[in-house]
């Protein structure tokens, strides 16, 4: 975001020397350059994009950044891509095709891109649904979540086959966070989080397989009415703490642990707050595992 680009760098290193193993950026915003700039002014952090959207450049040209980044990080660059979704590439004008297709087909075009600029690095598919895990084992380095439901991701991580317990597959889910001892306040700020995307058919449909058919179902009669102020509160407690974290340190620490239980390997905690911007959310963050 403007005016806080050199901050978020800044902060990258403070993250690196706190000990902490990488940092990801969104898909809003130039996140490869963002990497870019945090690769180098570190030394350790890993860095990646989660995601980066498919249909906004060529296959090809997406290769020129993805190995040259690659190379001025010494290998700690992971490239998370995906398709985005519908309603968001159509506001900027791009058509969505069929995803297990267009995946397939930008990864194998971006291989052949790679073989005249260098090495790729390892290439991580935004994953929500079983077609889209199996693909990414079949022709990927790792698979990213954004907003899982935790009681659902073994059977997720099921799809992957033997590339679950492969250190070299990445596995990984970006979860919603809020710090605050007062846990109703949190809560309250992860559903204004999350209301943008329980309206997308593609998470609705997740959802409703993770055992969220009630919810989904109310939400989408809200839409369908006109109800979208209603929408916070068809999202029930259980539903919103299966698919974030909020609450006290040790709410969010024990929630933590529990998601390593499931066998995830990689924590992407995404921090909002009660009372601060981005920046400082992700120091409340931080301040949980000092």
């Amino acid at each position: 975001m403007r005016g806080r680009r050199q901050a978020t760098v800044d902060l990258a290193a403070e993250i690196e020397q706190r000990g902490f193993a990488g940092v990801y950026c969104p898909s809003f915003g130039d996140g490869i350059g963002l990497c870019e700039a945090m690769a180098l002014r570190t030394t350790r952090l890993e860095v990646g994009t989660a995601i980066a959207n498919i249909y906004t450049r060529h296959p090809h040209d997406y290769a020129l950044s993805a190995t040259l980044l690659h190379e001025l990080s010494g290998g700690r660059f992971r490239f998370g891509v995906g398709i985005s979704h519908d309603p968001v590439n159509r506001r900027m004008g791009l058509s969505t095709g069929k995803p297990l297709r267009d995946m397939r087909e930008f990864v194998e075009q971006l291989r052949q891109g790679a073989n005249r600029w260098g090495d790729l690095p390892p290439v991580v598919l935004a994953t929500l649904r079983e077609k889209m895990v199996r693909l990414a084992a079949e022709i990927a380095e790792g698979a990213v979540w954004a907003n899982a439901a935790r009681s659902h991701m073994p059977t997720s991580l099921a799809f992957l086959g033997d590339k679950a317990h492969s250190q070299d597959f990445f596995t990984g889910n970006m979860i919603p966070t809020c710090v605050a001892d007062d846990r109703a306040a949190a809560a309250a700020v992860m559903r204004k989080t999350l209301a943008g995307y329980v309206i997308l058919p593609n998470y609705q449909n997740y959802w409703i397989e993770a055992g969220y058919a009630e919810e989904m179902e109310a939400i989408r009669q809200a839409i369908a009415k006109g109800e979208r102020e209603r929408i916070p509160e068809l999202m029930s407690d259980e539903w919103l703490a299966d698919c974030t974290l909020f609450g006290s340190v040790k709410e969010v620490r024990d929630g933590v642990e529990a998601w390593y239980a499931t066998g995830i390997k990689t924590m992407i905690l995404v921090p909002s707050s009660t009372q601060a911007g981005q920046l400082e959310a992700v120091r409340e963050v931080m301040a949980v595992f000092d």
